[in-house]
């Protein structure tokens, strides 16, 4: 063992790859290809503590080493994943095709996650792709990530990103980056159908047994394991949605493939944030038919979920025409779950307690006059707040005034007060979002090697729900242009 592996050592990693262990079809052994020089651009040390790692007594040669996958702890057993997926609704089979498992680290709580090195070159699940990432989309998704987990939002997390000291070709020459990325698991939808497509039926109840010991040992004990495992997948997807419609996330690549069966948001590719409010609100450059737009986020969630259950009709019983029909009951209480939860989430935004049988209308009045104004989303509540900020003028337009008596109104029901209200409204109405134009400021600076700029976005966006000084700047939407704003995968 080298000396710069015995500094690594020092972190504190402690590794259990349950994973690892599983049946070949499940994944193949992959080392991350090395990198030419490595050098670090940032490490997220709020992060690092919250998983018991201690990085602060590495050496800055040695961490980008690490990082990079040039350099591996012991304990580690790296591996790519295979799964399948729906990409805009068609079936292929697919799998980590430049990403590799570093392992599962314990931290001493007993919490496990996953390490992932994302852009660490080439697997045998790469196609024609050339495994590697570019410095912008992995800076994009540590931003992003590392937003919303401040946001209260179900989400992988982001360590560190290295740059490689090599360029990517796209369609132009970038620099290329690895991403070191944390989540609960990466066991997707897809896992299931890519097991499923192998149609090895005792490959299928070791991934079932898997996910629930290692995710929801609760059910363990339950009647009909399949079907309380669809359910409560189904629940855990329709919380996590129901937090991206409240705070105007769009994650633009909804394929099962990016479907967490843990209920993280995963994959930050082509995702961005609303600022007019537009339930059509597109932004992904590959999204050509909308498939992924802001209101189909649900009935994509809805349809992936009816994916999942297709994959697991065999374990639920073994009647196959009445298990069908027993996944269908499940499926179609969707629609009713939904509803209910995101009529609560909108009373919330609006600080309205307890129920009225006006309250649907109340909502979607508000709803149709943004969308009718193009009024910014985050910003309409902000000012319902009382939060002040630089453009209030459209909030003086008559349609509106009469909007806001009926709310007022509709406030003084169920013993409600201003201190009562305004607290529920803070607790679900972030003052600060990333914003799309400010999120490319900081890209564009990084790839010029200015980090400066994107430090600064990440120290606002660590206190999303609190009215910090000097962030008028970050709370006014992108200027006005004739030119949409796009995102693209970067792959």
């Amino acid at each position: 063992m080298t000396n710069s592996n015995i500094d690594i050592d020092k972190a504190g990693w402690s590794f259990d790859n349950t994973y690892a262990k599983l049946p070949n079809d499940f994944l193949v052994k992959q080392v991350p290809i090395p990198v030419k020089s490595p050098e670090i651009i940032i490490l997220n040390k709020d992060l690092s503590k919250d998983l018991d790692l201690d990085f602060t007594n590495i050496k800055e040669e040695n961490l980008s080493q690490l990082f990079s996958g040039n350099l591996l702890p012991t304990g580690s057993e790296t591996i790519a994943q295979a799964y399948a997926g729906h990409q805009f609704g068609h079936f292929t089979m697919l799998g980590d095709g430049r990403a590799v498992l570093m392992g599962e680290h314990v931290s001493k709580n007993g919490d496990r996650y996953d390490i992932q090195f994302k852009g660490s070159g080439k697997t045998p699940f790469s196609r024609s792709g050339d495994g590697r990432a570019a410095l912008s989309p992995m800076l994009r998704e540590y931003i992003i990530s590392e937003a919303m987990h401040k946001l209260g939002v179900a989400t992988t997390r982001s360590l560190a990103v290295v740059k490689t000291g090599e360029n990517v070709i796209r369609e132009t020459h970038l620099p290329g980056a690895i991403l070191t990325r944390i989540a609960a698991s990466h066991i997707r939808v897809g896992t299931f159908q890519y097991i499923t497509a192998t149609q090895k039926e005792q490959n299928l109840k070791v991934l079932f047994n898997y996910v629930i010991n290692r995710h929801y040992p609760n059910i363990k004990n339950s009647k009909n394991q399949a079907l309380d495992l669809l359910k409560t997948i189904m629940n855990v997807q329709i919380n996590l949605v129901i937090d991206w419609m409240r705070i105007g996330f769009i994650h633009g690549v909804m394929n099962t493939d990016n479907v967490s069966i843990c209920g993280e948001t995963i994959d930050y590719g082509p995702c961005a944030f609303m600022d007019a409010y537009n339930p059509d609100t597109v932004f992904s450059s590959i999204d050509q038919q909308a498939r992924y737009s802001f209101s189909n986020q649900p009935k994509i969630i809805k349809w992936n979920l009816a994916r999942f259950a297709e994959c697991i009709i065999t374990l639920i019983d073994d009647n196959k025409d009445k298990a069908i029909e027993i996944a269908t009951e499940v499926i179609d209480t969707f629609d009713r779950i939904y509803e209910e939860k995101w009529l609560n989430m909108m009373r919330d935004k609006l600080g309205l307690f307890g129920e009225d049988t006006n309250d649907q209308i109340l909502i979607v009045e508000l709803l149709g006059w943004m969308h009718k104004n193009k009024v910014d989303y985050t910003n309409t509540f902000c000012f319902l707040m009382n939060e002040k900020f630089s453009d209030n003028e459209v909030y003086k337009d008559k349609n509106f005034l009469i909007w806001k008596e009926k709310w007022e109104s509709r406030l003084k029901l169920n013993n409600n007060s201003q201190e009562k209200y305004i607290k529920l409204m803070h607790s679900v109405n972030p003052i600060i979002i990333p914003r799309n134009h400010k999120v490319e400021e900081a890209l564009t600076a990084a790839n010029n090697g200015d980090l400066e700029v994107m430090n600064k976005l990440l120290a606002i966006l660590k206190k999303p729900y609190e009215n910090q000084n000097s962030i008028t700047d970050f709370q006014s939407p992108a200027p006005s242009s004739d030119k949409a704003y796009q995102t693209f995968c970067g792959t």
